[in-house]
């Protein structure tokens, strides 16, 4: 999300099932990278189990963040950065990464909640109820 009147901005990170339905939704502020924030968002899933692939862009290729979800049991699929020296990853694997349009298309949704998109709300937990109510609406309008 674009910046607000309080501030820089807010990231909103989610986490979808493989039908593009929000499984999880954390907010924080636009400052941290992404990858701090996967942790964070994993617990605050709704589901028992933790997802078997992560599928992210190109910021999550890290290797501290393959660690931390390898013992989670969770395989991070992601490009390569330009920039990195020894591949771990193959084609095959990547071939999933054409999913991630469900993900994009998760915050498109969220994109016609104006609410969200100024954000009039100044306090953190506000905002995030705002959130999950527009996670909610979203979930219903698929279901139904």
């Amino acid at each position: 999300m674009g910046k607000s009147k309080r501030g820089k901005g807010t990231k909103i990170m989610a986490v979808v099932d493989s039908h593009g339905l929000p499984v999880a939704v954390t907010i924080a502020s636009a400052s941290p990278h992404e990858v701090t924030l996967v942790g964070q968002t994993l617990a605050e899933m709704v589901i028992p189990n933790a997802p078997q692939h992560l599928i992210g862009d190109n910021a999550y290729d890290s290797d501290k963040l393959d660690e931390e979800l390898a013992q989670l049991g969770v395989e991070l699929i992601a490009p390569h950065r330009s920039n990195r020296k020894n591949k771990t990853q193959d084609g095959r694997v990547l071939r999933r990464y054409r999913r991630r349009w469900k993900v994009e298309r998760l915050f498109a949704w969220l994109q016609n909640f104006r609410r969200l998109v100024v954000r009039y709300e100044h306090r953190a937990d506000n905002f995030l109820g705002m959130v999950h109510l527009a996670v909610v609406i979203v979930l219903l309008r698929r279901i139904l």
